[in-house]
Parts: structure tokens; sequence; C-alpha cells
């Protein structure tokens, strides 16, 4: 996936929309939807694992979650407009490399671009259960991964395409390990803003929660996996069903916990991104 070759007018209309006050606003805004959402998911597991009520559930859920509390609908309003923000921002990012992280023709390039196009697209799902829950029309059923998995397995050559999908899957949980190790995530703070304690805990909750996203992606990748091999789509388990995977393993409440106590991690660590992030680059 190279830049795109626009005619002059529309590049320099892009160019501007990206480089406009109320773009990067937005984005900033979509990272702190990111953040409450997965904060919301990570408590409630976290609940779950103490035996305090709570449940493991995945980001549609974090999002019904939030509609049935007081002044509900507002405050969902409010993430679904940061949701749609953040959409935009993974589009902006995989057309236009508004950050300028590399030659788009490399591998490694073409390949997190390819990530952030299918990132905009799932968040663009999420975007749309919670304009339904707004509207009182009902939320996902949980079922998509499910169900598309069920229509690619109808496919020629549907099995390897699945197992394909679920290696990648795995793959990015250990990516999410090696990002975890390095830390390299912090090239993306304006590090210059911020104080030497703000610099520490930015990096340790980044590694925190980066790692126990990980975990995630390695338990929903397997199970795609699984599906591939026994040829049942039924066998896809979503971000809650893997949490509750978790909790029924040995020490499964031990793991279940950490792995909430990431997931909270990760959305401290997302909100830090809304404040220092740098994002668009000159």
């Amino acid at each position: 996936m190279t830049r795109p070759d626009l005619p002059p007018p529309l590049k320099q209309s892009a160019q501007q929309t990206l480089h406009h006050p109320g773009f990067e606003k937005l984005a900033r805004l979509g990272y702190t939807a990111k953040g409450i959402v997965y904060f919301v998911v990570g408590l409630l597991a976290a609940q779950a694992a103490i035996g305090a009520g709570g449940r493991t559930t995945d980001t549609s859920g974090a999002l019904q979650e939030i509609v049935v509390q007081p002044f509900g609908k507002l405050l969902l309003s409010l993430v679904a407009i940061g949701i749609v923000g953040y959409v935009l921002w993974r589009f902006a990012q995989a057309i236009f490399d508004p950050e300028h992280e590399g030659s788009s023709h490399s591998a490694k390039r073409i390949v997190k671009r390819i990530g952030y196009l299918f990132s905009a697209i799932a968040y663009s799902g999420l975007a749309l259960t919670a304009l339904n829950l707004i509207l009182g029309t009902g939320g996902a059923d949980g079922k998509a991964s499910q169900d598309w998995t069920e229509l690619v397995l109808a496919q020629p050559l549907g099995q390897w395409l699945v197992g394909l999908a679920g290696t990648i899957v795995v793959g990015v949980g250990l990516s999410h390990f090696y990002q975890a190790y390095t830390a390299k995530f912090q090239r993306h703070f304006k590090l210059d803003q911020m104080r030497l304690s703000e610099r520490k805990w930015a990096k340790r909750v980044g590694q925190f929660g980066t790692a126990a996203r990980g975990v995630v992606f390695c338990v929903i990748g397997l199970f795609v996996i699984i599906a591939a091999w026994q040829s049942d789509a039924t066998e896809v388990r979503g971000l809650g069903e893997a949490l509750a995977v978790l909790a029924q393993q040995p020490y499964g409440t031990w793991i279940l916990g950490i792995v909430a106590l990431g997931l909270i991690a990760y959305s401290i660590y997302s909100l830090i991104e809304a404040r220092y992030r740098r994002l668009i680059q000159d």
C-alpha cells in the first residue's frame, strides 16, 4: 500500500483537512473514547475476577454498560463522536501516513498501514453499535466474527484463509509483546512536554497494557486457527469470550485479574496518547 497519487486539488484538500486543528482535536478525542471503552472492559473483568459482580465482555458490551448509566445516552453520544474521530484518524494513517513513519514502499510499513485500515473498519462497526444503542434499536449480537468466519469457510480454500487470518491475529499478539518489551511506542510521544515522572509512568502503563492486549490477541487468534482446523465457525471467540476462557484456566482468577488490570492500564495509556501523542508531522 503506497501513498495514493491523488489529483493536486484533492491532495491539497486532504492535507488541509489533516492539518486543521479541529481534525487533530477529533483524533485526540478518539484516543480518549478508546481509553474509556477499554477501561470499562477492564473494570468489568476485574470485578468478575474478584467476585464483585462484573462480567467478561467485549468493546460492544462496554458500550452497552455505558448506555445504562445515569445520563448514559449523553455519555455514549460523546464516546461515539470520539470513536468516529478515531475511525477517521485510522483511515488517515492508512492512506496518508500523517506521522511519516517511514518509506511507504517497505514491507513493514505496508503491513502497518493495512493494519490501520482493518482497525478503522473494526471501529466503524463499533461506532455503528453505539449509534444503535443511542437510538434504542439494539446493539451487536456478538456473533459477527462467527458469521464472517462461516462465510469464508464456505468458500474455496476457506479453511486456509481462516487459518491464515488466525495466524495473522496471533502474529499481532506477539508483536504487542515485542512492543511492550522494547517500549518503542514512546517515540510517538511529545517527550519534551512530559515531566520525568510522566515519562516513567507512560512507559510502565504502556508496556503493561500492550502486553495484556497481546495475551488477548493470541487467545483470539488461536481460536480462529482451531475454527479453521475443525471447519467450525462456532469455535471463534471475541474479546469477552477470550477473557472468559482465561478465567477457566488453572489459576484463572489470577490470570483474568492480571489481564483485566492490564486492559485498565491500556486505557490509561490511550488517555496519555490523547494528550501527548504526536499526530500530524509536517
